[in-house]
């Protein structure tokens, strides 16, 4: 099995928006180790980039790839 570090980054934030915007529909997903894991790893990276991941909408805008 791939590690997350073994993707492109690109493909994991696609992944994590699509899974994040199913949320209002699929509530299950809010208890998936997996989609937290992913989010923890992202959330890593974002912050390796100088982003404020407590602050949403930097974090949003680098997961739409949206900063400079």
């Amino acid at each position: 099995m791939t590690p997350l570090d073994g993707y492109p980054l690109e493909e994991l934030k696609l992944i994590y928006r699509l899974l994040h915007n199913q949320l209002p529909e699929h509530m299950a997903l809010m208890d998936s180790q997996m989609l937290h894991d992913l989010q923890t790893y992202l959330q890593q990276q974002a912050s390796k980039d100088g982003i404020d991941v407590s602050l949403h909408g930097e974090w949003a805008a680098w997961l739409n790839n949206l900063t400079a």
